[in-house]
């Protein structure tokens, strides 16, 4: 369980103060200019979670986020009184941000990978290391491969060109981004980067997790169907209609417990031994405090 004072800034739980000052950061600000936030709403009854953003509601951007949330939104926060009371001390743009961000709730911050909206052209790809179960010491190691494997594959590159590869740690587990140099139509996701089971080695997922496989003594599977005992590399949210985890969102055990924070990372970091114990050591008061270095490794 990790523990926040910034959390808890407005005397009750409330993530607003955390999100606000990591939508500020220069470089978060950057990595996310143009995509669509979204949240995810942890819920203490009935279904665990819903998830706000911008298919559904009016979109927000990381922007609006980091001007709007000013002193006299913060003092309406500490009111403990709901929208419909406060609504007429909020513009507009306030107004969206206590709908996307509750007070009283655990949220994940994510956003539209690609954009909203099916079928769009890809400028970033991303692989989920997802461990199900597995430490996550074997998930950095099969992080650490799959990285390998990309930046050797010529093959790959003829495919969708030249990118820039960055590592980033997801509270739990760890994803592996691609920055493309330039768009590339969805038909190559669809083509080279998909998986399936059906045909696992046509797709270049397939054929990485089968080398990975090979060569580690963890088992590896490619795609979002999990297995037990197995590590899964899914690229399933890279097309544009899917979410990816936001640097520096907080992971969530349920709506009560923050168990991580999403940290990035530089592709040598993979390599320590003690990588794992110590992102597991960051609060989200520590991501304040180091803000400027943490997401100085943006790309």
């Amino acid at each position: 369980m990790v523990t926040s004072n910034v959390i808890k800034k407005l005397g009750q739980t409330d993530v607003i103060v955390y999100y606000s000052k990591i939508a500020s950061s220069a470089c978060v600000k950057r990595f996310l200019t143009g995509k669509e936030i979204a949240t995810k709403i942890w819920l203490s009854r009935g279904i665990p979670y819903f998830i706000k953003r911008g298919s559904k509601e009016p979109p927000l951007s990381i922007e609006e986020l980091a001007s709007a949330v000013d002193s006299d939104f913060l003092e309406a926060r500490k009111s403990r009184m709901g929208l419909s009371t406060v609504r007429n001390k909020l513009n507009k743009t306030q107004q969206k941000i206590w709908d996307y961000f509750p007070p009283r709730k655990l949220m994940d911050l994510f956003y539209a990978t690609n954009n909203e909206g099916r079928g769009k052209p890809l400028e970033r790809i991303y692989f989920d290391i997802d461990r199900s179960g597995q430490g996550p010491d074997r998930a950095q190691k099969v992080a650490a491969e799959l990285a390998d494997l990309i930046r050797a594959d010529s093959d790959f590159r003829k495919k969708v060109g030249n990118f820039d590869l960055f590592p980033m740690w997801t509270g739990s587990s760890f994803h592996i981004y691609l920055m493309l140099n330039k768009k590339i139509p969805n038909s190559v996701y669809d083509r080279e980067i998909h998986f399936s089971k059906n045909r696992p080695t046509e797709s270049f997922t397939g054929r990485w997790a089968d080398e990975i496989n090979k060569k580690l003594k963890v088992k590896v599977i490619g795609g979002h169907q999990k297995s037990p005992g197995c590590i899964n590399i899914d690229p399933s949210q890279s097309p544009s209609g899917k979410l990816a985890r936001a640097p520096f969102s907080l992971h969530m055990k349920d709506a009560k417990t923050v168990d991580g924070v999403a940290i990035p990372l530089k592709i040598e970091m993979l390599g320590d031994k003690n990588l794992t114990s110590e992102l597991k050591k960051y609060t989200p008061d520590r991501v304040l405090k180091e803000l400027n270095s943490l997401a100085g490794r943006l790309p």
